[in-house]
């Protein structure tokens, strides 16, 4: 769910030379400034000195993704005390964070901030993603997420706090709004990976997607009210007052992240630094092909889908000049999103999870070129509504597929890269829709976009993920040798295989996959030869940089891996032989 305050966004589109502004200019801010957010083996080893035996484990089955699980209710997570509990604080807090976007662009311009303060707010509000998310999913990986989570969201209550105080008592300028808006957004960017990472230990695996859904309802209702409330509120209380209310709307979530009794974790292995865990979601992503695609095409479809949602804006302008309009047009958006969860939930079980994405992706893009030819309320409400659903269906299936295949230990990582993805996406595409939408109009902006949404739903035909989730649970179970290497020398790991005759390009080719997960889980390099003197002998070599990193290797096989093995050992007649070298 959207377990995180946004951080303060706003767009301005002008100012008044100075003088006070009404009512019509205060509902201009209130509907403009309401932006869319969206709301992601084991080297063979054995006690004695240097032989392993390899098995297979004969009770691994691989677990499904929630894609091809049994059907199940969208309401059946709430039955998890604290998922209910927090759904229900986040829709308060959510709604209190858009009345802090539409005061902050009151405020803005009831300040007469130039054009490059005006500029500057975007660039602190995304700035922080792209400079924390990264080292946060690391430390979101090595630390307590749930001291992680209230640590972040005690330091943005206290930023919301102290400006509701600043400018109640009238001491706010656009420059102290621009550094606590920078502040806002980077608890809100340091505890966004840890909060999307700790949803599958709130749920069952067959409910995340029933949880997601519920997610993107609770983030769109909070997205028709909350900006409709602020209007209200500034309008009869003042900018301060409604920073007060978002103050406020932080307690609940506090109270139940506070009250929440989370298992620990422990580990056996050293524990990371954080440059060492990022460097570690790096490699684990690149040596992940199913993440690469994932990411991949999220990343392709975000781009083209960012037109509709950066010009509705214009839309609306061009249709009455009222900000009425857009109002009617967001809230549209956000009713097929509650609709299009609930829909989800009915036919995701029937069809296959890229099908699901697809359908979703294609809608959106007809969504967009039809939005750019209509020109009438009644017309455009329809295709917002469609839009809405497609959206919220095509972004839920793609977390659920990229939460079923990030492990715990590497969990809020990749979540962090999904995150960079997603805002570089949206925010490169905005940028250039909006260029386009300048120079040829907004009809072929949106025709284009659309467009390329529909040809990027086309990606499933060659960028394919497994409807069938890999079984994640660990699986450490080669015991290494009884001592403790320099913690700062690589170590050089060679592996001795004795393959079976007429076996030999069978073995080569699982053995390549084999060092992809080398790879993966630590190896800095990794190779195989073939023995010149005896055929069928061949040596696996893998450097990695530490002991303590080959620890965490070994911690990091999944079930999933142990199928990989089994299909090595049956192409081998001996024992493979494993040797420890530590460079001097």
């Amino acid at each position: 769910m959207a377990w995180r305050k946004a951080s303060l966004e706003f767009t301005t589109f002008g100012h008044n030379g100075g003088h006070e502004l009404g009512q019509d200019d205060l509902a201009a801010a209130t509907s403009w400034v309401s932006r869319w957010r969206a709301g992601a083996a084991s080297d063979t080893l054995s006690a004695d000195s240097n032989t392993i035996t390899m098995e297979s484990a004969s009770d691994t089955n691989g677990v499904r993704s929630s894609g091809n699980s049994a059907s199940t209710s969208l309401w059946r997570p709430l039955r998890s005390p604290t998922f209910r509990n927090l759904l229900i604080a986040n829709v308060v807090s959510d709604i209190g964070t858009f009345m802090q976007n539409v005061g902050a662009a009151w405020l803005m311009v009831s300040l007469n901030a130039g054009p490059m303060y005006v500029a500057l707010t975007q660039t602190a509000s995304a700035l922080p993603f792209f400079v924390l998310a990264l080292p946060a999913g690391a430390i979101g990986d090595m630390v307590d997420r749930r001291k992680l989570i209230l640590y972040a969201e005690v330091w943005m209550v206290t930023v919301a706090a102290i400006l509701a105080t600043f400018t109640i008592g009238g001491f706010t300028s656009p420059l102290l709004l621009l550094i606590l808006t920078f502040a806002l957004a980077a608890g809100d960017a340091f505890e966004s990976p840890t909060w999307r990472a700790v949803l599958p230990e709130l749920v069952e695996k067959e409910d995340l997607a029933a949880a997601s859904a519920l997610n993107g309802i609770e983030f769109n209702f909070a997205r028709a009210v909350g900006p409709a409330l602020a209007g209200a509120v500034v309008l009869l209380a003042g900018v301060g007052t409604a920073f007060l209310i978002n103050t406020v709307s932080f307690a609940g979530v506090l109270f139940v992240v506070a009250r929440w009794k989370r298992s620990a974790v422990k580990r056996a292995t050293p524990p990371e630094t954080v440059a060492g865990a990022t460097r570690a979601a790096i490699r684990y992503v690149r040596y992940s092909p199913e993440i690469r695609i994932l990411l991949a095409r999220s990343g392709m479809v975000m781009f083209f889908a960012s037109g509709l949602l950066a010009l509705l804006p214009s839309i609306a302008r061009s249709i009455s000049g009222s900000s009425v309009s857009y109002g009617l047009l967001l809230g549209a958006f956000g009713c097929g999103a509650v609709l299009g969860a609930l829909l989800l939930q009915r036919v995701r079980y029937r069809f296959r999870a890229d099908v699901l994405i697809s359908s979703g992706i294609a809608l959106f893009g007809l969504s967009s070129i039809a939005a750019g030819l209509l020109r009438e309320i009644w017309s455009l409400a329809p295709v917002m509504l469609v839009a809405g659903a497609s959206w919220v269906s095509f972004l839920s299936m793609f977390n659920v597929q990229l939460l079923n295949r990030a492990p715990d230990w590497v969990r809020a990582r990749v979540l962090a890269v999904s995150l960079l993805v997603f805002q570089g996406a949206v925010a490169g595409g905005s940028a250039v829709w909006g260029v386009i939408a300048l120079r040829a109009g907004i009809r072929q902006a949106l025709l284009w976009a659309g467009v390329g949404a529909i040809l990027s739903a086309a990606s499933a035909l060659f960028l394919r993920v497994s409807d069938v989730g890999p079984d994640l649970t660990p699986w450490n179970h080669w015991r290494l040798p009884p001592f403790r290497a320099d913690l700062d020398r690589s170590v050089l790991v060679t592996v001795e295989y004795d393959v079976a005759p007429g076996r030999e390009s069978e073995f080569l080719e699982a053995m390549r996959e084999y060092g992809r997960v080398r790879l993966r889980d630590g190896a800095s390099r990794w190779g195989i030869s073939r023995d010149l003197e005896a055929s069928d002998r061949y040596l696996e070599t893998f450097i990695v940089p530490s002991w303590d990193e080959h620890m965490r290797q070994h911690d990091r096989l999944t079930r999933a891996d142990s199928e990989l093995e089994h299909r090595l050992r049956s192409y081998t007649r001996l024992e493979p032989i494993a040797r420890h070298l530590l460079y001097l």
